[in-house]
């Protein structure tokens, strides 16, 4: 199995999980739609796995606050 392929496994376990009372997911936040196994370019640090400022920004904007009230 690719990396690719075991991180994609990992999600969709994580994301159909209900042991959680949420989930936060920040890799839809900063994916590429057209290419959902990769980061967004505009969102890419340059090492194509970390993201850059404005990844980091998205992935901020991504938590829902409500959760802590």
């Amino acid at each position: 199995m690719t990396r690719a392929g075991a991180v994609e496994e990992v999600n969709t376990w994580i994301r159909g999980n209900t042991s959680y009372d949420g989930v936060i997911d920040f890799e839809a936040a900063v994916r590429d739609p057209e290419q959902p196994t990769k980061l967004l370019a505009s969102f890419d640090s340059g090492d194509h796995l970390h993201p850059n400022d404005a990844g980091y920004e998205a992935m901020a904007s991504a938590v829902p606050l409500a959760i802590f009230k």
